[in-house]
């Protein structure tokens, strides 16, 4: 604790104006995202974000996620942009290039005000988090789920306490993720695990799969899918070297499977894939609100010809 309490300490927060909140999305099963961050306290050593930090020519190593560009008035500019007669209410995705319930959330607010937008406007949302700081928001996401489709992911590639302290260093455990998705789904939201990325070597055998799958079970989530590791230049150095720092005896196995690469063969990921697919049925992970929410029967009444 004294150790995230220090880092979060050397973190600079710089406030700016955006000229715009909805991105343009491809290849991503969306079409608009929003990030009311930039730069993101999580750290987590895997983050495909920093490839994008390197091709911009900003820090990608140790030094990401150090100083967090804040958009203060993201959500002003988002009311605009939802107001255009052009809009045409598709999905927003809040997440993909930065954790929207990051430790900042927790100080300038932006995400609960960009989903205060969304809820007036009843614009179906997405949102990707790592932060059970979501919580806090309950209310404002049970009033955009009664006006439109809303559905949570939360990212919880592990539940190895090793491997979690060694490659997300800023995040919270994943036990208080899980009960996050409790407090979710008993309030009639959808919220599922997204099991991301699962790294060869360190989280991908068939036990621990398994254990995130009976995890998320047991917290009533909705879903689980599972998606394997991919480097790209950025990430891929970094990541590099924290598995030289704590698992060096892997670094051969991936100079290996990501040689000139960042996306492994299906060959080597359908097999985890099949397993995530597997599990999910055995154990029955599926959405249940609707048996959740159904009012108990009436009593019976007693026959007064008895």
């Amino acid at each position: 604790m004294a150790e995230l309490e220090a880092r979060r300490a050397d973190i600079h927060y710089d406030e700016i104006e955006c000229k715009s909140a909805l991105n343009p999305v491809k290849g991503m099963g969306f079409s608009w995202s929003l990030n009311p961050y930039v730069g993101c306290e999580h750290r987590c050593s895997f983050c495909y974000v920093r490839a994008y930090e390197l091709r911009a020519d900003r820090p990608h190593d140790d030094r990401y996620g150090r100083t967090i560009r804040v958009k203060i008035n993201v959500a002003q500019v988002l009311r605009c942009e939802l107001a255009k007669k052009s809009w045409k209410k598709e999905t927003v995705v809040i997440g993909a290039a930065t954790d929207p319930y990051q430790p900042a959330e927790g100080r300038f607010k932006l995400t609960r005000r960009c989903l205060e937008a969304l809820r007036d406007f009843s614009n179906p949302t997405g949102l990707i988090t790592r932060g059970p700081m979501i919580v806090r928001d309950i209310d404002v996401l049970t009033e955009l789920a009664k006006r439109a489709d809303l559905g949570v992911t939360f990212s919880i590639p592990t539940i190895d306490m090793d491997v979690w302290r060694k490659t997300e260093p800023g995040t919270a455990p994943p036990q208080q993720r899980l009960r996050a998705i409790e407090k979710l789904v008993a309030a009639g939201i959808k919220a599922s695990v997204g099991m991301a990325p699962i790294l060869p070597g360190l989280s991908d055998r068939p036990e621990q799969i398994e254990a995130v799958v009976k995890a998320a079970r047991a917290a009533g989530a909705t879903g689980v899918w599972g998606g394997m590791l991919h480097l790209r230049p950025g990430t891929r150095e970094h990541f590099m070297t924290v598995l030289q720092r704590h698992w060096p005896e892997l670094v051969p196995r991936y100079e290996r499977m990501y040689r000139d690469r960042p996306y492994l063969p299906s060959a080597l990921t359908e097999p985890s894939m099949r397993e995530v697919a597997r599990l999910r049925e055995i154990h029955e992970v599926r959405d249940r609100r609707h048996i959740r929410l159904q009012p108990p029967p009436p009593p019976k009444q007693l026959s007064l010809l008895t």
